[in-house]
């Protein structure tokens, strides 16, 4: 079982921006596909970012496409979420998520972070 720790999450202002951090351990990093979630209060879990075992494909949320960049580096076992000009919407607990599948669905992907807490005020 892979253990995932995200970092990086905290309270910004509009149009500030935030770089996530996941590292992962207890597995070989470099033959899964990572992906980041999002779940805001009293809104299901919803998929933001993924990119696949060798970084060479991305997939993005429609909502976070040209502001956000998800990028690895197999070497330190760990995923970024690069998260620019952030909105009060992009609120949320963000989740690293590990899959053995290409995919965005959240069922698809086995070991998943505790999450951090990004907050944008207006």
């Amino acid at each position: 079982q892979v253990q995932l720790v995200e970092s990086g999450g905290g309270l910004v202002q509009t149009g500030d921006s935030l770089r996530l951090s996941c590292v992962a351990s207890g597995g070989t990093f470099s033959n899964l596909h990572m992906g980041w979630f999002r779940q805001a209060p009293g809104k299901e879990r919803e998929f933001v970012a993924a990119i696949d075992r060798s970084g060479g494909i991305t997939r993005y949320a429609d909502s976070v496409k040209g502001r956000f960049t998800i990028s690895r580096d197999n070497a330190k076992n760990t995923v970024y979420l690069q998260m620019n000009s952030l909105k009060p919407e992009d609120t949320a607990v963000y989740y690293c998520a590990t899959s053995d599948l290409w995919t965005v669905v959240a069922n698809n992907f086995n070991s998943w972070g505790q999450g951090t807490q990004v907050t944008v005020s207006s």
